[in-house]
C-alpha cells in the first residue's frame, strides 16, 4: 500500500511540475491510497477452498463379519 502512494505521488509530482501546477500530486497520492487499499482487500478477501470431505466410516469393522 505504501508502494501505491508513493508511486503514484511521484508521478504526480511529475506531472505537477511539467504543468506548473501543484495540486496533482494530492490527487496521485489519494489514488495511490486507494488502489492499495483495493488490492489489498481484493488479495485477502478470497474465499477459502472448501475442506476435503472426510471418507466415510464403515459401520463394522473389517474383520467382523
Amino acid at each position: 500500500m505504501v508502494s501505491g502512494v508513493a508511486i503514484y505521488g511521484f508521478l504526480g509530482w511529475l506531472i505537477d511540475r511539467w504543468l506548473g501546477t501543484d495540486f496533482i500530486v494530492a490527487i496521485g497520492i489519494i489514488v495511490g491510497a486507494g488502489l492499495g487499499i483495493y488490492l489489498t482487500f481484493s488479495r485477502f478477501n478470497r474465499a477459502l477452498p472448501p475442506d476435503p470431505q472426510p471418507e466415510s466410516q464403515p459401520d463394522k469393522p473389517h474383520d467382523q463379519n
